[in-house]
C-alpha cells in the first residue's frame, strides 16, 4: 500500500546539491513526489509504501553530498494515497520562503578538482574563467543575503545565466543544478587591473603576475576579502609593504602553488598534510625547513611561518603565470580594522599602500578572513576560525535546545555566538572592537547572521565580566533593543567551558593560561587552575601567584615594566635601577627617568594592577633575555621566545619545586632563576627552553594536585598561552604520566575566538539548571 508521507531534513542541505541527490535517488526508486528548499530545511514529499520510505531515507543517509551533513530527518507518514495522480513523478520545485527549522549555511569551499580541469579546458566555455564553480565548491556564506540558499537571495542575482550556463543550472542531473555561484566568462563576475583608473588588459591575471615578479605590490580582492600580496623572495619589496602597513615584524602569511613547492622552505607532518590539502584551505603554521629559501623578513625571528594552498581558480591562475615559490598573502587591513570588502573602499583605504589593484565586481556579503591552524601535541587548533568553517554550528542539544542567546565574546579577537534550537552559531573572525569600524562591522555581522538563522527575539545576551570592554557596553545596548537580560560570563570560565564543550565532559579542571581577563576579584587573571562542571558552576583553585603591573596596561605594550614589579621587594631598588640602567637602558621609552617613576609607582602602590597572567610572566623573560625590547604584536614576545627555545639542543632541564601543601606557583622564583642562568652565561635558548618547561610543570603539578583532591580523571588546557608547541606538550606529558586524561582543543580556538561559544555554554547551563 502507498502512503503520502513527508520528511524533513535538518542539517547543511542547501547549496551542497541536496535536492538533486533526492531526485536522483527517487528516480533510481522510482517514487513520485517533490523536493525543496523550505526556509532553513529541505521538504521531501514523497508517495511510497512503509518499506520504501524508511530505504529511501537509509539511501539518503548513506549516500548524501560530500559536502552535506544531515543532523536529523522527521518523518511524517500520513494516510494512504487516494490519488495517485497527485504527484504523477518527480520534481525538484520552487522554494518556500516559509523558514523553518535551524539554518545551517555551508561555508565557502576551495575550488573542486572538476571545477580546476574545466579552466584549463580550451574546449570549455569555463577555460581560464577564475569564478568557476559548482555544488561541490565556491562562495556560500560570503554570498548570501537571505533564506532560502537560492540565487535570487545571493549577491549571484546580478548576473543572468547565459544559455549554456542556463543549461547546467537547470538539469538535475547536472552538478551545477542550482549552484547558486554558477557563472562564466559569458555571464559572470569579472575582473579588472586597476591603477587610477581600468587599465584594459586581455589578461589581467596574467598581467598581475608579471607585475608582482616585478616587486609590485597589490590588493586582490578574493571571495570573502581582499589579500595584500607581494613576493616573498624580495625583503625590498617586503620591507616596503611592512613600512607602508605599520607592520614592522609581524609574520606575513603566504600562498604557494602545491605542496612540493612548499617544501623548500617548511616542513610538515601527515596530520598537517591533510589540514593545508582539505577543502577548507586553512593557513596552517607550519616549521620553517633547514633549507628555508624565502625573505628573513617574511616571518622574523620565528622558526614558523603561516602557509596555505590556493583556493580559488583565481589563485591557480596566478600561479601559472610565475616561477615565485610563493606570494605574501595578507589581509587587506590597516592594522586592527576590518578587511576591505567594497571596492571603492578598497581603492580609497589602500591607494597610498599597493601600486595596484585587481578587482572584481562580485559584491562580499560577509566578509571572511582565511582560518588559521596550528598543531600542537599532534592535535589542531584554531588560532582563527573563519573561512571554510564558518558559519556550520556547533551541537548545544545536550546543553539547552528552547533559549535564544547571543553571545560577544571579548574585547580583542572577538567572534560573537548565537544559540537557537539547540545549535550553537560561531561567527566568523571579528578582531578588535576597540577599533570603531570593527565595532560598527561586528553589529552588522550580527545582524546578518540572525537573519539567517531566523533568530528574531533573544532571550539572553551574554559578554564578557570586564566593565570597560567595548563588546560589555555594546551588550546592553543590544540587551534594551531586544528587551533581553544582560549575562556577564568571566572570562576564563567562557574559555575552560568551551574546552567542556567540545570534549563532552560533564566536570574537568583546566588550566587556563593566557594574557588576560578580567577576574572574579577585580584582578587580571591569566594563570589559572579552576574546577568547572555543567551546572554553569566554576570554582579557582590555584594557579600563579599575582604580580603588580606597574601602569597597568603599559606593562603589555612594555614588558620591561612588568620585570621591574615582579622583581620589586625581592631585590633593593637600587639593585633593580643598576641591572635596569645597566642592561635595559633602551628598554624604556623615556630612560632613567622612566625607571625612577616606576620604582615610585611601586613604592606608592599607584597606578597598579594585580595580574597572575602566564602571557605577561613569558613576556618578561622573553625581556629579560633580550630577545624582545617591547611589544609590537598580540602574543609577539612568547611567540620569539618560542621560538629560541625550540633551538636548544639541551632537553636536560630541572623541576620548580612547589610547597607540597600549596597550589600556587610562585613566578617570582621562576625570574629569579633566569637572571642568575643569564650570569652563569648559559647559552640564551637553553634559558628559554627551561623557563617555558618550569612554568608548564608547574602549572601541570598543580592541576593534577587539584584533580586528586577533587577526584576528577580529567585535565585540560586552554587559552592563548597554549598555541606554544613545547608548553603544550610538556604539560600533557607530565599529566597522562600521572594517569589522568588529557585534553586540549582540537576543533575550536585555545584563544579568544572560543569565548564567545563558552558564554552561551554557560548561559545555556545556567538556564537549564534553573528551570
Amino acid at each position: 500500500m502507498l502512503y503520502n508521507a513527508q520528511l524533513f531534513v535538518e542539517g547543511i542541505v542547501q547549496g551542497v546539491g541536496f535536492r538533486p541527490t533526492v531526485y536522483r535517488l527517487a528516480q533510481d526508486m522510482k517514487l513520485n513526489g517533490y523536493v525543496r528548499n523550505m526556509g532553513n530545511i529541505v521538504e521531501i514529499q514523497l508517495q511510497a509504501t512503509k518499506e520504501d520510505i524508511i530505504k529511501f531515507r537509509d539511501e539518503l543517509l548513506e549516500n548524501k553530498p560530500i559536502l552535506s551533513e544531515i543532523n536529523n530527518i522527521k518523518i511524517d507518514i500520513q494516510d494512504p494515497v487516494n490519488n495517485s495522480n497527485k504527484y504523477p513523478d518527480f520534481k525538484i520545485i520552487e522554494s518556500s520562503i516559509k523558514n523553518e527549522g535551524n539554518a545551517i549555511i555551508p561555508p565557502d569551499i576551495s575550488i573542486c578538482s572538476k571545477c580546476l580541469n574545466q579552466i584549463h579546458d580550451k574546449a570549455d566555455h569555463h577555460y581560464q574563467y577564475p569564478f568557476t564553480s559548482c555544488t561541490d565548491c565556491g562562495p556560500r556564506f560570503t554570498i548570501i543575503e537571505n533564506i532560502p540558499y537560492d540565487r535570487k537571495n545571493t549577491t549571484m542575482k546580478e548576473y543572468d545565466l547565459c544559455s549554456k550556463c542556463e543549461d547546467e543550472y537547470t538539469n538535475p542531473l547536472d552538478r551545477r543544478y542550482h549552484a547558486e555561484a554558477t557563472s562564466c566568462n559569458n555571464c559572470g563576475p569579472q575582473v579588472y587591473l586597476y591603477k587610477n583608473g581600468k587599465i584594459d588588459v586581455s589578461n589581467p591575471i596574467k598581467k598581475t603576475a608579471e607585475l608582482l615578479d616585478d616587486n609590485k605590490i597589490f590588493a586582490i580582492k578574493g571571495i570573502g576579502g581582499t589579500h595584500l600580496v607581494c613576493k616573498t623572495t624580495d625583503s625590498d619589496t617586503i620591507g616596503r609593504l611592512r613600512k607602508k602597513l605599520g607592520r614592522k615584524t609581524q609574520a606575513f602569511a603566504v600562498m604557494t602553488p602545491d605542496l612540493k613547492t612548499a617544501k623548500q622552505f617548511v616542513t610538515y607532518s601527515f596530520e598537517e598534510e591533510k589540514t593545508i590539502t582539505s577543502i577548507s584551505k586553512p593557513i596552517t603554521i607550519l616549521k620553517k625547513s633547514k633549507d628555508y629559501n624565502l625573505a628573513p623578513n617574511l616571518s622574523p625571528k620565528l622558526h614558523t611561518l603561516g602557509v596555505m594552498l590556493p583556493y580559488t581558480g583565481l589563485h591557480y591562475q596566478l600561479f601559472e603565470y610565475t616561477n615565485e615559490p610563493a606570494y605574501v598573502m595578507t589581509s587587506a587591513n590597516m592594522p586592527g580594522n576590518p578587511m576591505l570588502i567594497d571596492n571603492e573602499n578598497i581603492i580609497k583605504e589602500l591607494n597610498d599602500i599597493v601600486d595596484y589593484f585587481l578587482l572584481h565586481d562580485r559584491k562580499i556579503v560577509n566578509r571572511c578572513d582565511d582560518s588559521v591552524i596550528r598543531y600542537r601535541a599532534n592535535k589542531k587548533g584554531f588560532i582563527r576560525r573563519s573561512r571554510g568553517y564558518v558559519p556550520q554550528p556547533y551541537d548545544f542539544t545536550k546543553i539547552n535546545n528552547d533559549l535564544n542567546v547571543l553571545t560577544l565574546g571579548p574585547e580583542l579577537d572577538v567572534t560573537f555566538s548565537i544559540l537557537k534550537g539547540g545549535k550553537c552559531y560561531v561567527s566568523q573572525h571579528i578582531g578588535n572592537t576597540r577599533k570603531y569600524k570593527t565595532l560598527q562591522y561586528m553589529k552588522q555581522a550580527i545582524e546578518n547572521l540572525m537573519n539567517l538563522t531566523c533568530t528574531k527575539q533573544l532571550d539572553y545576551i551574554g559578554c564578557d565580566l570586564h566593565p570597560e570592554f567595548t563588546t560589555t557596553k555594546l551588550a546592553y545596548e543590544l540587551s534594551n533593543k531586544y528587551n533581553a537580560p544582560v549575562i556577564q560570563v568571566q572570562h576564563h570560565h567562557a574559555h575552560a567551558s568551551s574546552l567542556l564543550v567540545e570534549h563532552d565532559k560533564e566536570e574537568i579542571i583546566t588550566i587556563t593560561a593566557d594574557g588576560v581577563g578580567y577576574g572574579a576579584d577585580g584582578n587580571i587573571w591569566g594563570g589559572e587552575i579552576l574546577y568547572l562542571n555543567t551546572k554553569g558552576e566554576y570554582k579557582k583553585l590555584g594557579g600563579l601567584i599575582n604580580q603588580p603591573m606597574a601602569g597597568g596596561d603599559l606593562c603589555t605594550e612594555y614588558p620591561i615594566r612588568m620585570v621591574m614589579g615582579i622583581l620589586y621587594g625581592e631585590i633593593s631598588n637600587d639593585n633593580i635601577k643598576e641591572l635596569m640602567v645597566n642592561e635595559y637602558l633602551d628598554y624604556f621609552k623615556h630612560g632613567k627617568q622612566e625607571i625612577d617613576l616606576i620604582l615610585k609607582q611601586l613604592d606608592k602602590n599607584f597606578n597598579i594592577t594585580l595580574t597572575s597572567s602566564a602571557g605577561r610572566i613569558l613576556d618578561a623573560i622573553s625581556i629579560l633575555l633580550k630577545i624582545s625590547k617591547h611589544r609590537e604584536y598580540e602574543g609577539e614576545c612568547s611567540m620569539k621566545l618560542e621560538s629560541v627555545a625550540a633551538q636548544s639542543k639541551n632537553k636536560n632541564v630541572t623541576n620548580i619545586n612547589i610547597n607540597e601543601n600549596s597550589l600556587n606557583l610562585d613566578t617570582t622564583k621562576i625570574i629569579m632563576k633566569t637572571l642568575k642562568l643569564i650570569q652563569d652565561n648559559v647559552p640564551t635558548e637553553d634559558i628559554a627552553y627551561q623557563v617555558q618547561y618550569w612554568i608548564a610543570q608547574g602549572l601541570a603539578d598543580i592541576s593534577i594536585k587539584s584533580a586528586k583532591k577533587l577526584n576528577i580523571d580529567t585535565i585540560g588546557v586552554t587559552g592563548g598561552v597554549f598555541y606554544n608547541e613545547m608548553i603544550t606538550e610538556t604539560v600533557k606529558k607530565i599529566i597522562e604520566e600521572n594517569n589522568y586524561n588529557f585534553i586540549q582543543h582540537e576543533n575550536m580556538c585555545p584563544g579568544d575566538g572560543s569565548i564567545s561559544l563558552g558564554q552561551a555554554a554557560v548561559i545555556g547551563w545556567q538556564k537549564n539548571n534553573r528551570s
